[in-house]
């Protein structure tokens, strides 16, 4: 039986790292976390000021960094952050699908409540620090519905891959939780 490969989607503030942490924590799972491994650069790296001004990494700059943290992680894994582009779900889907059994958990809220979650981690102390700037925070939501949006619609449909829908909408973690374990199992 091939090893889990767990893509969770979806925009900023759906809860994409806190449930694969919750994911990782109880079933013990590998965790890639590309924007922790991308925000480890150095603040002068072309990528690190790429990030800063709200954009998304170019493909081609990402596919090695992947390739890395997967090669580097044995038995099932979650990829919270990549693939955020058409490009990137199809270099998965050609380099990993015949690997693991490769399952997308897109995690879906509207944008009103996307925008309440962003705010609301820097209420908490919690929030990115691109979190504070309303013009990035914007930009990024406008990268998701461009960019990423057409990548989970791409994957919705590819061969091979196990794609879920899932609602987090609710206020109480667990619940959201359940329906993502769900998706996961």
């Amino acid at each position: 039986m091939k090893p889990k490969m767990i893509l969770i989607m979806g925009g900023q503030g759906v809860g994409k790292g806190t449930h694969a942490r919750a994911l990782v924590e109880r079933d013990g799972y590998g965790y890639i976390e590309t924007g922790a491994i991308l925000r480890e650069l150095p603040p002068e790296s072309p990528v690190a000021q790429i990030m800063a001004r709200g954009d998304l990494v170019p493909d081609n700059d990402l596919f090695g960094i992947i390739s890395d943290a997967i090669n580097k992680t044995h038995g099932d894994i979650i990829l919270d952050g990549f693939p955020r582009t058409i490009g990137q779900a199809q270099w998965i889907v050609k380099n990993y699908a015949d690997k693991f059994d490769v399952r997308v958990i897109c995690l879906n809220v509207p944008q009103d409540i996307m925008l309440a979650r962003i705010q609301k981690r820097i209420r908490e102390g919690g929030g990115r620090a691109d979190d504070a700037d309303e013009a990035i925070v914007h930009r990024r939501l406008d990268n998701f519905f461009k960019t990423t949006m057409p990548a989970i619609e791409w994957l919705r449909n590819a061969d091979g891959i196990r794609f879920s829908d899932v609602d987090v909408c609710d206020e109480d973690f667990n619940v959201n939780f359940a329906r993502v374990s769900n998706a996961a199992a």
